[in-house]
């Protein structure tokens, strides 16, 4: 069967894997879609600093279970279909034991730091999938990064009575944003594409600021009563809009960091203590995604608007090339195996 594999930075191709068997526990499950992450564009460019070459790629899933292994529960049923927790935790480490496997200290993510689900067909702990009777297999494979978003505003303790600004809205962001507008915060996007803050509009925020056409302090203190947002949520992994998360948090206030700056980051440090501010990293998931399988199931996500572009495994390696080349508007790109061709 054909998988997508990174073989260094720079290149991936199609090659040939063989079909996985099923072990006791486990499920074989038919891939139908399958994410491109950020993190995938960063591998490509040599940026991403967790991610091992070679590998096949692929985290966000939308499959359907063919076959079932010894000693899986009979509610699991062949003909499921679902979507697929993708990391790996060692069970012993320190935040293992404190019950935060989604910051392992060893954590293996799919496609990552193990072999991901960019291929027909992957064999993966029943305990691992999360069904849908109602949602299509790319709803389900757009459910792992909007539960990355989810976290995050959980990290932030946001409320009903937070001001809240986004710093990017690819679709983890997005996934901050909607977890932000469901918990009843005023939600403010940022984002340098108005494409992307169209849609964020469509999730429900109240404000969105474009800094290439405004300036982001002035436009921050004004939809903030001129304190700074309770919360910003750093979704870009830029030195600057990390320093400006920092920057622009109102004091008191949280700031959560999602995303990885491909640089160091000089800060300010007196505003760490002057505002006597939060500073919370956020990674992967924890619980999130019966949350966000019904927050889609419930249709209030713009799962269309978000959906760039899809393609076949063979259209998938130009599709990189040309990802890296043009990154602009993108906002998810999936492979679906279910089409011959892309029409």
């Amino acid at each position: 069967m054909k998988a997508l594999v990174i073989t260094e930075v720079g290149k991936t191709e199609v090659q040939e894997v063989e079909k996985p068997r099923v072990g006791a526990g486990e499920v074989l499950v038919r891939v139908g879609m399958v994410g491109f992450c950020g993190g995938d564009l960063n591998s490509f460019r040599g940026l991403f600093p967790l991610q091992e070459y070679p590998n096949i790629l692929g985290h966000e899933v939308g499959g359907t279970i063919e076959e079932i292994g010894p000693g899986v529960p009979p509610e699991i049923k062949v003909g499921t279909n679902v979507t697929i927790y993708p990391y790996q935790n060692c069970g012993t480490c320190k935040a293992c034991r404190k019950g935060r496997p989604n910051s392992c200290k060893t954590n293996k993510t799919m496609g990552v730091r193990r072999p991901g689900a960019m291929t027909r067909y992957i064999s993966v702990p029943y305990q691992d999938t999360f069904p849908s009777e109602k949602l299509s297999l790319r709803e389900l494979a757009l459910a792992e990064p909007l539960t990355v978003g989810f976290h995050a505003a959980e990290r932030g303790r946001i409320s009903e009575e937070d001001i809240v600004a986004v710093l990017g809205c690819g679709i983890v962001g997005m996934g901050a944003i909607a977890s932000a507008v469901e918990r009843g915060a005023q939600v403010i996007a940022v984002d340098l594409d108005d494409n992307k803050l169209e849609i964020a509009k469509k999730i429900g925020v109240a404000h969105t600021i474009n800094p290439s056409k405004e300036d982001l302090h002035e436009a921050l203190q004004k939809y903030s009563n001129n304190d700074g947002p309770d919360v910003i949520i750093e979704a870009v992994g830029s030195p600057s809009t990390y320093r400006a998360a920092v920057e622009e948090v109102a004091f008191t206030g949280r700031v959560v960091c999602i995303g990885y700056a491909k640089k160091d980051v000089d800060f300010n440090t007196s505003l760490f203590v002057q505002k006597e501010i939060e500073i919370l990293g956020s990674r992967n998931c924890l619980g999130d995604f019966p949350r966000v399988i019904r927050y889609l199931e419930e249709g209030k996500f713009p799962v269309d608007e978000v959906i760039s572009k899809v393609v076949t495994i063979d259209e998938a390696p130009q599709t990189m090339i040309d990802w890296d080349a043009n990154p602009v508007g993108i906002t998810k790109i999936m492979i679906d195996f279910d089409r011959e061709y892309h029409d």
